[in-house]
């Protein structure tokens, strides 16, 4: 039986480079094609020397595929990706253009009129834990934002069973390899090394993402959400801590803690690449891997639920999850070319 062509647009970016990686190793797929304006008509060994058993040359278009990985800026590629399905090629989407349902919150986040609205509400989104279903039967798999990924996972059982209340904190600190290889003064190492920093506390992009898939899982109509992403000098991975009150008398039981880390078990019970873990995760103990660290914890003092989530920022928040979208979208099984273990330390 012949493999599923893919494609890649944009490799030479860090999420680019790690699709790459993983779909060397896929049983069920062959990488014929990658793209990248700035090194096109070069080796793809020879830009990133680790790849340099991908014997393939980065072009400017892509050959004929199945399935692209689309991995430009947002804005840039709307019309690439519009194009694609045009041709009846399926896509997952690495950028944030089709994330939002709403055309005018792509607007007010992103600075530009969305040029494809009506696309918006054909795009699934791809937290694969929580639309399997759907992304089963999608030409489009908008691939959910890093922060939003550790975030999402991390209150959703809580949420789903109604044992909180809509006021909200998540604080999220991420490796610096989350900005791209685009360079920046916040980014270079002599103001990242030995220095941490919060930043966007009047809104990150990520935010009405966060809100939108939230308040789809919650079904309540408005939740109060505050997120404040860090730049800590490391370079993979996402730590997430959120905080929300308990509904008073939610849980009833003496044991609370043991309370809440069964109705996480049970909820993430059947997930691959979600693990409720009993002892607080680091960040390390998700490298290279696909999988998500879940710790959640009650504060009997304040009666507030704290949930702690891992992931590596550029598989589990960016190429891995990409690749276990396709896998649902192509008939693959599910952790097909993600079954390595994490790199530790």
């Amino acid at each position: 039986m012949s493999k599923v062509r893919v494609g890649i647009i944009n490799v030479t970016g860090y999420i680019g480079m790690d699709l790459a990686r993983l779909l060397y190793g896929h049983p069920e797929v062959d990488l014929i094609s990658v793209t990248g304006r700035s090194a096109a008509g070069q080796r793809l060994g020879d830009i990133v020397p680790h790849l340099a058993d991908i014997n393939l040359e980065i072009t400017t278009e892509l050959d004929l595929v199945d399935l692209v990985f689309s991995a430009l800026p947002h804005g840039e590629n709307i019309e690439t990706v519009v194009s694609l399905l045009e041709k009846d090629v399926r896509v997952v989407d690495i950028s944030a253009d089709f994330r939002l349902k709403d055309a005018a919150e792509y607007q007010k986040w992103y600075k530009q009129k969305h040029s494809a609205p009506d696309y918006l509400n054909r795009a699934v989104y791809g937290l694969t834990e929580l639309n399997r279903d759907k992304i089963k039967n999608a030409r489009l798999v908008a691939n959910p934002g890093c922060y939003p990924t550790g975030a999402i996972l991390a209150l959703a059982p809580a949420l789903k069973q109604s044992l909180v209340n809509p006021d909200i904190i998540f604080d999220s600190k991420s490796g610096a390899s989350g900005a791209g290889r685009t360079l920046t003064l916040h980014t270079h190492y002599a103001e990242l090394n030995e220095n941490i920093a919060a930043y966007a506390l009047e809104g990150h992009r990520h935010l009405p993402e966060i809100v939108q898939e939230l308040t789809v899982i919650s079904g309540k109509p408005t939740l109060y959400v505050t997120f404040v992403p860090h730049l800590v000098p490391m370079t993979r991975g996402i730590l997430t801590t959120c905080y929300s009150s308990l509904i008073d008398g939610v849980l009833a039981g003496k044991k609370p803690q043991s309370e809440i880390m069964d109705i996480y078990k049970e909820f993430y019970a059947k997930e691959p690449f979600v693990r409720v873990v009993n002892t607080p995760p680091r960040t390390k103990q998700t490298w290279g891997s696909n999988i998500c660290l879940i710790y959640p914890s009650i504060d009997i003092r304040t009666n507030r639920l704290i949930v702690i989530s891992c992931i590596d920022n550029l598989v589990k928040g960016g190429a891995g999850q990409a690749i276990q979208n396709m896998n649902l979208m192509l008939g693959f099984p599910e952790k097909a070319g993600l079954e390595s273990l994490p790199v530790y330390p």
